[in-house]
């Protein structure tokens, strides 16, 4: 059977949304995707991810846990409603062992949950920060993975170019992960739990020819009993 793998939503002036793109990922990955709307109450919340075997956390606004710094007036801050709900259910699945993969504001969010710090502004914070954000110039990128890291294992190389959306980026990472990519600028690209379980980009592979990201986190999550 298909593992089903969850996929948070963006959440603004009430309305959920999802780039087809993360679906497309998933679906093409061998597994079932299935959208999680942010509902509020814990009951709801249970029933729904029970049944999953895997979590994926798409790009979104700012992060303000963990935030270093004031943020610029070129990004906006997450609705409280996902925001809530982005925490609770990243938190069960950590909870539950279930492989989590972090893109972009996932990847910032996992960080900053596990006490990691995270910039309001790299540009503005770290001196010699290129612009990661189309909006301001950002380009595609080389980064620089680390060796015997599981990104490198997934990838089968040490380097590779992505594309960058980002104005936060990682200030320090929590405890529980390791830096397995940067930019030439030194701004951390990908982080991963040794076990690598739980990883996370900067980057965004779903807009790549990048599938072995999907792929490899698929095949985790099949070996899941999705009854958590």
């Amino acid at each position: 059977m298909r593992p089903l793998i969850g996929i948070t939503l963006s959440f603004d002036k009430g309305v959920h949304q999802l780039r087809h793109a993360y679906v497309q990922a998933i679906d093409n990955a061998s597994a079932t995707p299935v959208l999680l709307p942010a509902v509020e109450s814990d009951d709801a919340l249970r029933a729904m991810v029970a049944p999953l075997q895997g979590l994926v956390i798409p790009g979104g606004p700012a992060v303000t846990i963990g935030l270093d710094g004031e943020l610029p007036s070129d990004i906006g801050v997450t609705d409280p409603i996902r925001a809530r709900f982005d925490v609770k259910v990243v938190k069960a699945f950590l909870a539950s062992s279930r492989p989590v993969l972090g893109i972009c504001y996932g990847m910032q969010l996992l960080n900053a949950l596990d006490g990691g710090t995270i910039h309001a502004d790299v540009e503005r914070d770290v001196a010699g920060a290129l612009p990661h954000s189309p909006k301001r110039g950002g380009e595609s990128h080389p980064i620089d993975i680390e060796a015997g890291s599981h990104l490198s294992r997934i990838l089968g190389k040490r380097t590779a170019i992505v594309n960058t959306r980002h104005i936060q980026a990682v200030a320090t990472v929590g405890p529980s992960y390791r830096v397995s990519a940067v930019a030439p600028d030194g701004v951390v690209e990908a982080i991963e739990t040794p076990d690598g379980r739980v990883l996370g980009v900067q980057f965004h592979p779903e807009r790549m020819d990048m599938p072995a990201i999907f792929e490899h986190f698929v095949a985790r999550c099949a070996s899941v009993d999705g009854t958590a």
